[in-house]
């Protein structure tokens, strides 16, 4: 059912904003350049990677030696309404339609990630990952990583049709207040270097 609804409602959300989506494709390569997708590697679900694609925020911006600026030089306002607003996110949809990844479940993070996470956080890639989920409506990237780690594993012990609804809602409201875009003095979250207390701590 939870795969039947995915695809259900990517169906009709890419078909309904078929048009605005074409114009934001025109902004974006207008404002930050060619591509307008941006293309990673993620690992999705029992850790098998796949291509996440989104709209990028940033510009190609180079140093004097040819390489790229930090980003939050290269985040520019445009790009950052794009992230608050949470439009950055709206080609996730076909990753959603192709089955990749849900509407609702953890958010797939960096492939470089999957050797420091305890085995109790690994759990977080027993069910596909989603375009927002438990942890991103109770803080998002304004929360510790340890925080993030056990709300995903809560939902993965304890999602449902009812629960994914209720985490669809509240995605609504926090995108429409923009809260917990970044974590203090970050562009979004702090890299995730591993785990520095012991695992029991952790539960």
């Amino acid at each position: 059912m939870k795969r039947l609804f995915d695809f259900l409602i990517a169906f009709l959300l890419l078909t309904i904003l078929a048009l605005p989506l074409a114009i934001l494709i025109l902004i974006i390569r207008i404002k930050l350049g060619a591509p307008v997708l941006f293309r990673q590697t993620r690992p999705g679900l029992k850790s098998k990677p796949f291509e996440m694609v989104k709209f990028r925020t940033m510009t190609n911006e180079c140093d004097i030696n040819g390489d790229l600026r930090p980003d939050a030089s290269r985040l520019i306002p445009f790009g950052r309404f794009l992230r608050s607003t949470s439009l950055d996110e709206l080609p996730e949809l076909w990753n959603v339609l192709k089955g990749d990844m849900s509407l609702v479940g953890p958010r797939p993070l960096l492939m470089a990630y999957l050797p420091l996470y305890s085995a109790d956080q690994a759990r977080r890639h027993d069910i596909r990952p989603g375009v927002t989920g438990w942890a991103q409506v109770n803080g998002r990237n304004a929360i510790s990583w340890d925080d993030k780690f056990r709300l995903d594993i809560w939902y993965v012990d304890n999602y449902s049709f009812w629960l994914d609804i209720k985490i669809l809602a509240l995605t609504v409201r926090k995108v429409l207040w923009r809260e917990g875009i970044s974590s203090q003095g970050e562009v979004t979250m702090p890299p995730f270097t591993g785990n520095h207390r012991s695992h029991k701590e952790l539960l």
